[in-house]
């Protein structure tokens, strides 16, 4: 078996998603205890559920930067591709979360609706506007860094305050303007739903990665060709390839050569083009000869050689 690791640059890219996570983290906690008091005094649902959104935010930044932190940890013997795959649980953890809001804002807009309280517009558009240039602050922040799925999810929950943000302004113009306060609940209801569509897209990319699934992009297909067309390849069988993390792809395969004594060559080049066309970083590959591929398995000599 021969296999070809670089954890360098997956080390950088945690590193920085970690700092980037803690920046926008101090921001968002911030500014997050001002709106809950403001939404309180107001009345507003729609600035209240913002809070309450950016207060799952902090904790969603929060584990993010632990789990870019532990992403970091390097590979042990019982974890021998490191714990990469932490920032996979922290979007996972972040998407969970960002579904608990969604439903505690949905139950709060409907018995508003039946319900109506009156609300302070003027004080919920001075507020939504300070949490709007916050949120947009943050997302730059989060968007200038490494886009890894712990990133993604927590840039979600981002632009899921800065739609709450948005609709709180409108709902305190409406009110100022109209006195018609059902707008409230009724925009609360409606940032709910992008949430939840952009939650449920993040989950499904969260189960595919802890499902062993082909990472998104990567055509097993044109990996397979791509090996054949390099000269002495004959045939590649029991191709598999996996997403360890945002970043980081492996890939292990059985490459049947025209002949053996080729491998030393081909070991090196087969690695540097999937590495440089796909971005698979960890390759195992073990040599074979359809004449004597038997022998090659249990025989230590006739193997390649590990870089």
């Amino acid at each position: 078996m021969s296999g070809s690791h670089d954890h360098h640059e997956h080390h950088h890219h945690h590193h920085g998603s970690g700092r980037t996570l803690t920046l926008a983290l101090i921001a968002t906690a911030s500014f997050a205890a001002v709106e809950a008091v403001g939404g309180w005094l107001s009345g507003s649902l729609a600035l209240m559920s913002d809070a309450g959104h950016m207060i799952t935010d902090a904790s969603s930044l929060g584990i993010g930067a632990l789990a870019a932190w532990i992403a970091r940890r390097p590979a042990s013997r019982s974890h021998s591709f490191g714990l990469q795959r932490a920032e996979v649980i922290g979007a996972l953890i972040n998407a969970l979360l960002m579904l608990a809001v969604v439903g505690a804002v949905a139950v709060a807009a409907v018995q508003r609706l039946a319900d109506p309280a009156p609300v302070a517009g003027g004080a919920v558009m001075l507020i939504a506007a300070i949490g709007l240039l916050v949120n947009v602050a943050v997302a730059a922040i989060l968007m200038r860094g490494e886009q890894t799925m712990n990133v993604r999810g927590a840039l979600l929950h981002v632009m899921g305050d800065l739609l709450g943000s948005v609709a709180a302004l409108v709902a305190g113009v409406v009110i100022v303007v109209t006195g018609w306060t059902p707008i409230d609940p009724i925009l609360s209801l409606f940032v709910a739903a992008l949430i939840l569509f952009s939650a449920g897209r993040l989950m499904r990319d969260v189960l595919h990665v802890l499902m062993e699934g082909v990472p998104r992009g990567v055509d097993v297909q044109q990996v397979s060709s791509d090996m054949v067309a390099v000269e002495g390849v004959r045939s590649v069988h029991d191709l598999h390839i996996w997403t360890l993390s945002s970043s980081s792809y492996a890939l292990a395969a059985h490459v049947d050569l025209e002949v053996l004594s080729d491998w030393q060559r081909l070991l090196p080049e087969l690695q540097g083009m999937l590495r440089e066309r796909f971005g698979i970083a960890h390759s195992t590959l073990q040599p074979e000869d359809s004449t004597m591929g038997a022998y090659c398995a249990t025989d230590p000599g006739c193997g390649g050689s590990t870089r």
